[in-house]
């Protein structure tokens, strides 16, 4: 599991490679749950994400959009957000990450970072 806290929120993901999605030598599927934890004193809300995807190809995609999963959820102090997606890749090794653009209950805006996790198809790991 990859973790970092930046602004009192803590961010962490954990990673699963679908093995039953994936079609060798063409696609490669794998999930990700994420949990965002407000560790400040303040209600906080996701407003938006930018994802930065690399294969092994040296490939790059970025995604952006709205709050997580449709969503913009407030986060009360000491409360969390989970969610899980997935992600797509060209080659069987890869990695992400990102930021998350974050509002608190007095209207200030800051970016919080999601840390960087590996990408890597179950039997590529020694």
């Amino acid at each position: 599991m990859s973790n970092q806290t930046t602004h009192d929120v803590k961010v962490s993901v954990e990673i699963f490679y679908q093995k039953n999605h994936t079609l060798p030598e063409e696609k490669y599927f794998f999930a990700y749950r994420v949990h965002i934890e407000n560790q400040s004193t303040v209600d906080i809300q996701i407003i938006s994400r930018r994802w930065e995807i690399f294969d092994s190809s040296s490939d790059c995609r970025i995604v952006e959009g709205d709050g997580v999963m449709g969503k913009q959820p407030v986060i009360a102090p000491g409360q969390k957000h989970d969610y899980v997606s997935w992600c797509q890749l060209e080659t069987e090794i890869g990695k992400m990450e990102g930021t998350y653009l974050i509002r608190n209950e007095h209207n200030d805006f800051f970016r919080v970072r999601i840390p960087e996790f590996h990408l890597i198809a179950h039997y590529r790991l020694n």
